[in-house]
């Protein structure tokens, strides 16, 4: 595979005020990048985790996390490459399919 998925999450210390029964963003973090590389390999996936009330100053990290406050969303929300693949609780059907729809296969 040529360039490398992005996947970035967006996620915050304090769990989403609709997400109570669910682990915290980080936990979730980890968990999906585990899931993925077992079933990916690692070297094909880059991960960024971003916290919302503490996002770099660089843009499009600053912007999205602004976004995700203003708008409610439940946390955390999972991009690959510019798309919302998951939000509060993500599945991972849903991600494995936008990882296979940008040329990854499973190992």
């Amino acid at each position: 595979m040529g360039e490398k998925i992005k996947l970035t999450v967006y996620g915050a210390e304090v769990l989403c005020p609709s997400c109570v029964n669910l682990p915290s963003s980080k936990e979730q973090y980890g968990w999906l990048q585990a899931a993925i590389t077992r079933k990916y390999g690692e070297n094909d996936v880059t991960y960024k985790y971003i916290d919302i009330f503490n996002p770099p100053e660089e843009q499009p990290y600053k912007g999205f996390a602004e976004r995700v406050i203003e708008e409610d969303m439940f946390y955390p929300v999972v991009l690959i490459e510019d798309e919302i693949v998951g939000e509060g609780n993500p599945r991972l059907k849903t991600v494995y399919r936008a990882l296979e729809d940008r040329g990854l296969q499973p190992q």
